[in-house]
């Protein structure tokens, strides 16, 4: 397998010491740079060209999402999974709206960390498993719910003798 080159975003210097000690004692995966805000990590984005960005959501100047539909836009080939403590429903879909293609909360097992980075590398959307279940609920009630909550009761009573 080839190496993974991949960029990690965070504000928080020790969190970024500690992800990359843990990824540098793999043998695939190497951490080739390190940003603190969005401003930075588009710059190295664009210099470095990673495989992978690991990507906080909440950063000073510019927030996460914000600069992955920056980055997505110049570089869609790199894989951005955001890595954060947010797991609320309009944090995990405006990164998804945004282009990432990976979804994992800082409290992850390494080994989830492993199989996100290895799967996004891959080709693959991954989310971690709180966001897969969070995303599930969500889809299963949005069908529960009005489809078109702007219509008056005539207008959906029209609707439905149009539809059958």
């Amino acid at each position: 397998m080839e190496t993974i080159r991949i960029l990690i975003a965070d504000d928080h210097n020790i969190f970024r010491k500690g992800v990359r000690a843990l990824l540098d004692s793999l043998p695939n995966m190497e951490v080739i740079g390190e940003a603190e805000n969005g401003h930075d990590v588009i710059r190295l984005a664009a210099e470095l060209q990673p495989d992978i960005i690991l990507m906080d959501i909440q950063m000073p100047d510019l927030n996460g999402v914000e600069a992955t539909r920056q980055i997505v836009k110049n570089n869609p080939d790199t894989g951005i999974i955001m890595l954060t403590m947010f797991e609320d429903d309009n944090s995990t879909f405006s990164a998804l709206r945004a282009g990432a293609k990976g979804y994992m909360l800082k409290g992850a097992s390494q080994a989830e960390m492993i199989r996100t980075i290895e799967g996004v590398a891959g080709g693959q959307a991954i989310f971690g498993a709180g966001i897969a279940s969070q995303m599930a609920n969500f889809f299963a009630n949005a069908r529960a719910t009005d489809p078109f909550p702007e219509l008056t009761e005539r207008e959906h009573e029209v609707l439905k003798l149009i539809a059958d």
